[in-house]
């Protein structure tokens, strides 16, 4: 049996395989012009499986680097800014150095005060600084609203976000872009987080002994030991010596008093106490006409009690509130609530009634849960409580009036406050005022503590940033390194190996040439040709 094959099927099968060799050489003159391999994954499944791979790295490492020079900006920038803010802070520690001098006039130390005003307004520009593209550097993740505002009464709040702008810069770690306002100048240590009271006056004729609130110099000692002990009670035994009692009613003057308990009334420098971690003065001031050869008389029988100070509930009324109504006489009746509810940033009291009110944490935005509501009797005064705090309205509020609760906590204070607070004290006249002088001299060293304070929590930032653009630079070296080895892995799976290229198209135009000759003739077979 003989197998017959057609003119067509002849010609058919001649194109077909002509065809494969032209796209065959035509796909080789791709490759080699443009230096790609892998045209289609077809070309190489596993290779460009592999290539896809690397690209998704070589993607992710280019947003990597560009994360690193925005941390970089950022981070400098900011550096800039804190070493402008330790500077200004440098200032206001020698104004508050120099008003401490007992050669100032009243009149002096307000000029300082003035300074120290205009100390504030510095750092609250440095503070509220925008970088290039118009964000906040201090305001933490959320840096489209300012950190720190004014308030009406002229005191500094902190609004901003308290957590940092992370951006990833490497593939198991991210780095903190920015540092936030409130760990900077709101999150300061606290070195007046003591406090003390007169608790008996037997003298008659003004008080003649003085105990100041104190600092804390030793906050391991101080957490640990001064808390559990408290409240604390000095008694002037006589004009010489005193006792001081723990809140068991322990004796514990050897613990505070190296001369046993024992002081000179006649001394002008104050007898100090430095009781597990605090330091606190104890100060006489004798008045003019005080018989000094008889002053058991005068001095037996005082008393005091002193520990860590409580949180301090300030309030503040919005400007354009339309009724009368104030918020006063805020105070913290239960700590474990306050500790836990009450919210770091503060709170907002609305009220969408004359008498219904809701709390919401602060910053306040639109659509925001509130944390409480309550409603008044409408008598008036009336009290407000939530989350361990407890404030009394003085009157009927208007739907749409609100107020700014914020809480003080005694272990941190801003430097904001800080200087606030010592500026009040100077503007506060002590000439021929015994008390005013001791109270001045107080703030004076309080003030020097926490600025101290301010200026180390700006240091320790500027530390960090360092390390960070330490960390950013190494990053970068690795980076760098990464992309380069993506880079050859690329070319060597993705570019034309020009010496295979090039011979393997002159062989599949040898085979082309060959086929089309060998099909000029076999064309040309005929059996006419056989008769």
């Amino acid at each position: 049996m003989s197998t017959r094959i057609s003119t067509p099927q002849m010609f058919n099968s001649n194109i077909s395989g002509y065809q494969k060799g032209y796209a065959d050489a035509v796909k080789t003159q791709q490759q080699i012009s443009s230096g790609v391999r892998i045209q289609t994954p077809a070309d190489d499944p596993v290779g460009a499986a592999r290539l896809l791979q690397l690209e998704q790295q070589s993607a992710q490492l280019k947003q990597f680097s560009n994360n690193m020079t925005a941390a970089t900006n950022l981070l400098t920038q900011e550096d800039v800014l804190l070493e402008t803010a330790k500077n200004v802070l440098q200032r206001a520690r020698e104004l508050t150095v120099r008003s401490g001098g007992g050669s100032l006039s009243d009149e002096d130390r307000k000029s300082n005060a003035s300074e120290l005003d205009q100390i504030t307004n510095q750092l609250l520009d440095i503070m509220n600084s925008k970088d290039a593209s118009g964000n906040y550097v201090f305001a933490g993740a959320n840096s489209s609203i300012p950190p720190f505002i004014r308030n009406p009464d002229g005191s500094v709040s902190h609004q901003g976000d308290q957590t940092s702008l992370d951006l990833q810069v490497s593939a198991s770690g991210a780095l903190a872009a920015n540092d936030t306002g409130w760990s900077i100048f709101e999150n300061v240590t606290n070195a007046s987080r003591t406090q003390s009271s007169l608790t008996n006056d037997p003298a008659t004729g003004g008080q003649r002994v003085y105990l100041s609130q104190g600092l804390v110099g030793n906050t391991p000692q101080y957490n640990k030991n001064f808390r559990d002990g408290q409240p604390y009670t000095v008694e002037l035994l006589s004009s010489t010596q005193f006792r001081i009692l723990d809140g068991a009613g322990n004796d514990v003057t050897s613990e505070a008093s190296t001369l046993a308990g024992t002081f000179d009334p006649t001394n002008l420098d104050p007898t100090k106490i430095s009781l597990r971690g605090a330091t606190f003065e104890l100060d006489v001031v004798l008045q003019e006409g005080d018989d000094k050869e008889n002053l058991d008389s005068l001095l037996t029988g005082y008393s005091f009690t002193f520990g860590a100070a409580v949180p301090e509930i300030s309030v503040t009324r919005n400007s354009s509130n339309t009724s009368a109504a104030q918020l006063t006489s805020g105070a913290v009746v239960n700590q474990t609530a306050y500790t836990t509810q009450f919210p770091s940033a503060g709170a907002q009291i609305r009220f969408t009634s004359a008498t219904d009110y809701e709390v919401y944490a602060q910053p306040f935005r639109a659509g925001s849960a509130p944390i409480a509501s309550g409603s008044l009797s409408g008598t008036y005064p009336e009290t407000i409580s939530f989350a361990g705090t407890q404030l009394q309205i003085s009157a009927g509020a208007a739907a749409g009036d609100y107020f700014v609760v914020q809480g003080q906590s005694p272990e941190a204070q801003s430097v904001f406050e800080t200087i606030s607070n010592l500026s009040a004290v100077l503007k506060t006249p002590v000439t021929g005022d015994p008390a005013a002088r001791l109270a001045l001299r107080d703030a004076v060293a309080s003030a020097l503590s926490n600025l101290d304070n301010g200026r180390d929590q700006v240091l320790a930032t500027q530390s960090s940033i360092g390390a960070r653009l330490n960390v950013i630079e190494t990053l970068t070296t690795e980076n760098e390194s990464l992309q380069i080895n993506n880079a050859s892995n690329q070319s060597s799976i993705r570019d034309t190996d020009m010496v295979e290229a090039i011979s393997r198209l002159l062989l599949q135009q040898s085979k082309l040439e060959a086929a089309q000759s060998s099909f000029v003739r076999i064309s040309q077979l005929s059996l006419f040709n056989k008769m």
